[in-house]
């Protein structure tokens, strides 16, 4: 370009593009979160993806998908940014206006939510106004006087200056971080979960029992830590929820629609429930489940409060941002131990975990049973409302598989020769593990021994005495559940409705 350097001119996109990126995220972070302009882009783009990706997403990426979005998405706004940036210098009008279309996609994006209010437009304004004005600034940079070739010394075009540019670019660049690190913080500081009290439960359940992970190294935890409890969601920012002024609201078909404050819900008869969770994106051996204690109250109290009507076969829970999840009627009154609850292994739930009240269905995956963030339970019918994941083809009432996993030995990992032991998981929900049994290079089937029980809700460890003989062994486990169902090798894949069969390992011996 004649009157600027393309490095620089690129860059000035960029620049820009994260200067208004940064504002947008501060203010959002004022106001909503999830209306933060790539946040936005990032959630729409998940609602657009076909189901087969995602599953792929969870399966490859696990617990890194989002940071891995957020990137992607990132980057490509940055390229297009930048040759926003290069078009600036020649063609003013169409610079601002490729930036301005990319910002405009991010209010679609942000606009285009289930919770969306006008305030949500507020931090793509700011994206706007700032980076069209860093992206001019940058462009004219400082200039000197340059004599045109042939011209005289009053003959001037005025030229970017190399040093003007880099002052301004620097400043740019370490304003956007102390910006963008301030909307960060203010985030993860609003309405501080420390301060929340949890009831006591009326009738407490006894400790837990020492886990076999005490004694054998590699089997998971017989109580799943919070900080290390799997998190599967279309979130790219969790939802900030001021506990004061939450309620959740009881509506559809009930008798009486009700409307209660934490306050409210924490007055109530409140219970402790060991509970394990699972993902129906879980694939055979994987590592998207996990069993903690909960504490809060009974869905079945909240529903004969309000009085359950005679049309209605679906719980269908909207979250705060919108988010909804059918859920089959008849969980909650089967007798099982579906909760709505607000604690979290003694502590009050984590936000990534659906602070401040989430629900808790015991043999259903996650997608089905387990609103995080809830706001509000509405009794109705499959034929008049469609959840998010029943509107993407998944199956409606998502039972959980039984299931069994080795933890260690480790999938093609090599140990040393002489005593050692095999262990793992298995969960066999509503009707609770009776038996678990190893295979040994295709050999018979080998009874396990089983670990602590903390009710037929929850996981079991299990472990076996193996003397390991040099060589390359392979392993296999498998459950069986109190009603003697024993755990199929059919192999399934987790869509639509959870992954099935015999999950198996190659261990070297040395």
């Amino acid at each position: 370009m004649a009157t600027h350097p393309r490095t620089a001119a690129f860059g000035s996109g960029i620049l820009a593009a994260l200067a208004g990126t940064a504002t947008g995220h501060l203010v959002a972070a004022l106001l909503n979160p999830a209306s933060s302009p790539v946040l936005a882009v990032g959630t729409a783009v998940i609602n657009l993806t076909p189901t087969p990706v995602k599953v792929w997403a969870v399966r490859e990426l696990g617990s890194a998908d989002k940071p891995v979005l957020v990137g992607s998405v990132l980057a490509g706004t940055l390229v297009l940014a930048g040759i926003a940036g290069l078009l600036t210098p020649r063609r003013p009008a169409a610079g601002v206006g490729l930036l301005l279309l990319l910002v405009a996609a991010a209010g679609v994006a942000a606009m285009s939510q289930p919770a969306a209010g006008p305030l949500d437009a507020v931090p793509v304004a700011a994206t706007a106004v700032v980076g069209v004005l860093v992206l001019l600034r940058l462009a004219r940079g400082g200039v000197s006087p340059r004599p045109r070739r042939g011209g005289t010394a009053s003959q001037h075009t005025p030229q970017p200056s190399r040093r003007g540019f880099l002052v301004g670019a620097g400043v740019v660049a370490a304003a956007s971080v102390v910006v963008a690190g301030t909307g960060q913080w203010i985030v993860r500081t609003r309405n501080r979960i420390s301060d929340v009290v949890l009831p006591k439960p009326a009738k407490p359940l006894p400790p837990l029992a020492a886990g076999l992970e005490q004694e054998y190294d590699g089997i998971s935890r017989f109580v799943t830590r919070n900080a290390d409890f799997y998190r599967v969601d279309t979130n790219l920012t969790v939802p900030v929820v001021d506990v004061e002024g939450w309620q959740l609201t009881i509506d559809g078909d009930v008798e009486e629609e009700l409307t209660l404050s934490f306050d409210d819900l924490t007055r109530m008869d409140v219970v402790e429930r060991d509970i394990t969770l699972t993902c129906v994106s879980n694939e055979v051996g994987g590592n998207l489940v996990g069993a903690a204690r909960w504490l809060g109250v009974p869905l079945a109290d909240l529903l004969d409060r309000a009085g359950v009507g005679s049309r209605a076969d679906q719980i269908f829970t909207t979250a705060v941002d919108g988010f909804t999840i059918s859920t089959p009627l008849e969980v909650a009154l089967d007798g099982r131990n579906t909760l709505v609850a607000f604690g979290m292994n003694g502590k009050p739930l984590p936000r990534e975990h659906g602070f401040p009240v989430r629900m808790v269905t015991p043999g259903l995956y996650g997608y089905v049973g387990s609103m995080k963030w809830l706001e509000r339970i509405t009794l109705t019918t499959y034929a008049e409302r469609q959840a998010y994941w029943t509107k993407r083809m998944w199956a409606t009432d998502g039972p959980i598989k039984l299931a069994s996993r080795v933890d260690t030995p480790r999938p093609l990992s090599t140990v040393d020769a002489g005593k050692r032991v095999i262990g793992g998981v298995a969960w066999a929900q509503p009707d609770g593990v009776a038996k678990v049994e190893v295979r040994l290079d295709g050999g018979g089937w080998q009874e396990a021994r089983l670990g602590p029980s903390a009710g037929v809700e929850y996981w079991r460890q299990w472990y076996l005495p193996w003397d390991a003989e040099s060589g390359s062994h392979q392993i296999a486990v498998r459950a069986t559940n109190r009603r003697g169902e024993v755990q199929t090798a059919e192999r399934a894949t987790p869509f639509p409705d959870g992954s099935s069969g015999i999950q198996e390992v190659v261990v070297n011996v040395t």
